[in-house]
């Protein structure tokens, strides 16, 4: 999202008394993300990975922001355990499924901004959106702009969280996932805490 385009999403936002919502999807394996721990000096420390078998849990979050309100975060979740005929991820009826369920619990119109990811832009998530128009707004980040998007500052810390769990089973990541997330939902100061870490400029 260029300066004037996020010039114009708070226009938007601000005429319509609208929340401004980001969106970004993240995923985790069985094989734990690197992470740092305590160790005694000289005894670099070892996780043992007791879990068998692959999979996937996917999720997608949201961000929500507008003046004089609390923040929001909001998410789905999807487990993929290679089933066949199973999704691996998600598909574009479950954006548009969590949009409907954030415009609800939101209570009022929406300026998303999410990125060009290919699902992003297909023809059933255009046609919703056109259809639409009269809550909802959207505007796209650049590409690889990770950086302007506060709900890579949430994922940065579900991944630090589950850093060190050598998880038994996928549904142990997926349990560890949503104690996360739902403890991330009290924490008001700490979803502001990841849009000030953008840089973008309006208060929230």
């Amino acid at each position: 999202m260029e300066e004037g385009d996020l010039a114009a999403g708070k226009s938007t936002a601000a005429e319509r008394g609208a929340w401004i919502v980001f969106e970004d999807e993240a995923g985790q394996s069985m094989t734990p993300p690197r992470a740092r721990t305590w160790g005694r000096v000289g005894h670099t420390p070892v996780v043992r990975a007791r879990g068998r078998g692959s999979g996937r849990v996917s999720v997608a979050g949201m961000t929500c922001y507008k003046p004089g309100e609390r923040s929001r975060l909001i998410y789905a979740i999807r487990e993929y355990r290679g089933r066949k005929d199973e999704p691996k991820g998600f598909g574009w009826r479950d954006f548009r499924d969590l949009i409907v369920r954030a415009r609800i619990q939101l209570g009022g119109p929406i300026v998303l901004v999410w990125d060009n990811v290919r699902l992003h832009l297909t023809a059933g998530i255009r046609e919703f959106i056109d259809a639409n128009a009269e809550w909802l707004t959207v505007f796209q980040l650049p590409t690889y702009a990770p950086d302007l998007n506060p709900q890579e500052g949430v994922w940065s810390l579900v991944k630090r969280d589950i850093g060190n769990l050598a998880a038994a089973d996928l549904g142990q990541i997926t349990r560890a996932v949503k104690r996360k997330l739902k403890i991330l939902q009290y924490r008001p100061e700490v979803i502001n805490g990841c849009h000030t870490g953008t840089g973008l400029a309006f208060e929230v």
